[in-house]
């Protein structure tokens, strides 16, 4: 059963639950737990389903998944995924990197790590392999990351800047005409101006600041992550001297055609 075994004694003890109390609560003996955990025997899938409802985890989170390498956050957004509800699609991050404080890192995926993130981003090693810094001003509570833009299509926003979503657990609760970070099966790291058609149609249209991209739509089941826009980071210039320059230049010879007008 891979995990599962670590992962019963794991949860048990951060939730402070006695072998005792947990078995009589399964409605099992203290020995055949133990057993479980201790990897001398492999539950039924009756005894899984048991499991799962208990610990409030998926099945696959608890036989696939080394939950003893999350933490606290991702453990709770695994848990608050758990009863997830298909209109809306709940979504939840599996896997999360903190500082030596314990604070919550801001991973950064930059543009050749986009087509392994679609694969990687509920491997924890993939996870870990990512840069990482933090930003004082963020809410603490709130989970975010960075992608790096390949493209113009979100212009002025330019090509290569780095963009931070903050975390969307549940895709119902997109807003309409805002921007996300969304990842999705098909077309991996997509950043666009979002409208929310789930409720009567199930799909998501997304819509670019550059007006020569044209919009489409995507199925939500197509959607494996979505990140509200924050903020963005870039090391380009803005073009301000250039278009000062361009007024400057305008200015001048409407003036001289107006002086001309006036002889």
């Amino acid at each position: 059963m891979g995990k599962l075994s670590g992962n019963i004694k794991h949860l048990r003890g951060i939730k402070k639950i006695t072998l005792q109390q947990m078995a009589d609560t399964l409605g099992i003996s203290k020995e055949r737990l133990a057993s479980y955990e201790q990897g001398r025997a492999e539950p039924s899938i009756q005894m899984l389903i048991q499991f799962s409802d208990y610990l409030r985890l998926s099945i696959d989170a608890l036989t696939r998944t080394d939950l003893s390498l999350l933490n606290d956050y991702s453990l709770k957004e695994m848990e608050r995924g758990f009863n997830r509800d298909i209109e809306g699609k709940n979504l939840r991050v599996l896997h999360s990197t903190v500082d030596s404080y314990g604070k919550e890192n801001i991973e950064v995926v930059p543009v050749k790590s986009k087509a392994g993130y679609t694969a990687g981003y509920n491997d924890p090693e993939y996870i870990s392999s990512l840069p990482t810094f933090q930003l004082p001003f963020l809410i603490r509570d709130k989970k975010y990351r960075s992608f790096q833009l390949d493209g113009d299509s979100m212009l002025p926003i330019p090509d290569k800047a780095y963009v931070i979503g903050e975390y969307v657990q549940n895709l119902s609760t997109l807003k309409d005409g805002e921007a996300y970070i969304v990842i999705t099966l098909d077309e991996g790291i997509v950043f666009k101006v979002v409208y929310n058609q789930i409720k009567k149609r199930k799909k998501l249209l997304l819509k670019s600041l550059n007006p020569t991209y044209q919009p489409y739509e995507i199925d939500i089941t197509q959607v494996i992550e979505a990140w509200k826009f924050t903020n963005y980071f870039t090391s380009e210039m803005p073009n301000y001297y250039g278009e000062l320059a361009t007024l400057k230049s305008e200015f001048k010879s409407m003036s001289e055609k107006l002086e001309k007008m006036a002889l």
